[in-house]
């Protein structure tokens, strides 16, 4: 493969991480994500895009303003680095062929879900119901055979967690039902995998805060499970299809 590839992902991705960071403060605060341009949240000064270029622009400032001095937060390179090598990653795990464009947006999705879910405990709707649109409509475009596979997959997804949240209201959120069913539109059966990722994982941390807690605090202790699903749509995105594969020829 060559090095373009990995090369331009990962610098669209940091770009694009810039971007997420305005999604992940402004969209949950029903705020504008274009006016006004970005600017510190301390001061209000405008950002000069000498200042803004991504991760370098933190680092040469050693994390403050320019202009007042204060600190800023290591979430904003934090997020575009990560995004970045998520960007970078996907031709890698999935190859420059169609699937390639979802995975692309995917991340694109994922990353502030994951964000804005951590800091607020919501799904927006703003980002889940375009996600579903443009799921659909990449998965018709190029690679129609596997439409009704998709379609499937995101009525499955959501289908298990929305029995789960009617079965246990004060643990599962629609938004966790929406993101899964937009999961299960991206991945298709790969959208298995993840699920079990996303369990897996949220479990194995809640046990460690029911340990840290006892187990009487740590059930009323609040965990956001958005993460968690987008840690398992990260497995699923890169894995996944792989992981089914060798399932079906192993036990079926």
């Amino acid at each position: 493969m060559s090095a373009v590839f990995v090369t331009v992902p990962a610098l669209f991705g940091a770009l694009f991480g810039s971007f997420l960071n305005v999604v992940i403060w402004r969209l949950p605060r029903g705020e504008s994500l274009s006016v006004p341009a970005s600017h510190c949240p301390a001061c209000t000064s405008p950002i000069k895009p000498y200042d803004n270029v991504p991760v370098l622009s933190w680092l040469l400032l050693r994390g403050r303003c320019r202009s007042c001095t204060v600190r800023i937060s290591p979430r904003y390179p934090l997020v575009e680095a990560l995004t970045a090598a998520l960007m970078a990653f996907v031709p890698l795990a999935v190859g420059t062929g169609p699937g390639m464009w979802p995975g692309f947006v995917l991340v694109a999705l994922l990353v502030p879900i994951a964000f804005i879910d951590l800091d607020h405990r919501i799904i927006p709707n703003k980002l889940t119901a375009p996600g579903a649109v443009l799921a659909v409509a990449l998965t018709a475009a190029l690679t129609p055979d596997a439409l009704v596979e998709h379609l499937i997959a995101g009525a499955a997804a959501f289908a298990f967690l929305f029995a789960a949240a009617l079965a246990y209201p004060g643990g599962m959120g629609m938004g966790d039902v929406k993101l899964a069913g937009v999961m299960g539109l991206f991945l298709g059966a790969a959208v298995a995998p993840a699920m079990l990722v996303a369990l897996v994982s949220g479990c194995v941390v809640g046990g460690v805060v029911m340990a840290r807690k006892g187990a009487r605090e740590g059930r009323k202790t609040a965990i956001p499970f958005g993460p968690f699903l987008a840690l398992g749509g990260l497995a699923g995105l890169f894995a996944g299809d792989a992981v089914v594969t060798w399932y079906l020829h192993t036990f079926v």
